[in-house]
């Protein structure tokens, strides 16, 4: 089975774990960019843990689910975002103000909407989650 985005994969398969009610789901074919985000998403409290595991044939992550997440999932296309344009975005994809979380990738790493607008830098939408 050929995956094309497997961040995207990662989210749907962790939003459909949650809605069953499992307390940790397994994700294949990690990367980094998908390590970063669910970083992100532990440190704002979405996830309780990750465990990431190294294998020639492909990295996996098992995810440990709090039943916090309502929904998560990537922005496509990667809109380029200057940092005034932030709030029109989140208004598409988080359902209120301050509620939920956008990750950007910007020239300093990933980080949440609110951190980059903190150090003034734009970047592309990678995705979101509340």
């Amino acid at each position: 089975m050929s995956m094309n985005d497997t961040l995207a994969n990662a989210l749907s398969h962790i939003l459909n774990c949650e809605g069953v009610g499992k307390n940790e789901c397994t994700v294949r074919d990690a990367s980094k960019v998908m390590k970063k985000v669910l970083e992100i998403m532990k440190a704002h409290g979405y996830i309780d843990k990750i465990e990431f595991i190294e294998s020639p044939k492909g990295n996996t992550m098992i995810i440990g689910l709090k039943g916090t997440i309502n929904n998560c999932g990537t922005i496509k296309p990667r809109f380029p975002v200057k940092v005034d344009d932030y709030d029109k975005f989140e208004k598409r994809y988080l359902p209120a103000k301050d509620f939920g979380i956008m990750i950007v990738s910007t020239t300093k790493g990933l980080m949440t909407k609110d951190e980059a607008v903190k150090q003034k830098l734009g970047g592309k939408l990678i995705s979101y989650c509340y």
